[in-house]
């Protein structure tokens, strides 16, 4: 079974800590590859549109943010950048194929924004 998620939190898609699951805000299930394909293709030109900055990693893995999109973070005693996140999944893991050329390792030219060192462990 494959999944489309969309997370929403301070982390990119990729790093699949812990607690990644907790950021899920939608997810939609598919029997087949192709059909979670073509809805993930929808989810990430709709966010594409949408959001300032773009990383897309070659596997199906999303993250999408606006400067100044921030969350103070008590722990770090710092604003941390907050992503929405798009991925296409199989049985809740990141795919181990490759996307479409349109997809591979596509991003914006901008400053790594800062990521919470205790999420890190």
């Amino acid at each position: 079974m494959y999944q489309v998620v969309i997370m929403y939190g301070d982390n990119e898609p990729w790093w699949f800590f812990e607690d990644w699951q907790e950021d899920i805000e939608e997810e939609k299930s598919f029997d087949r590859l192709e059909d979670a394909e073509r809805y993930y293709i929808k989810k990430w030109q709709e966010l594409s549109s949408t959001y300032e900055y773009i990383n897309t990693k070659v596997n199906y893995l999303a993250a999408f943010w606006n400067a100044g999109d921030e969350r103070w973070c008590e722990e770090c005693d710092e604003d941390l950048q907050q992503y929405k996140g798009l991925a296409l999944l199989k049985d809740q893991k990141a795919v181990t194929f490759e996307s479409g050329d349109d997809f591979h390792e596509r991003h914006n030219d901008c400053a790594k924004p800062k990521c919470c060192k205790s999420s890190l462990v």
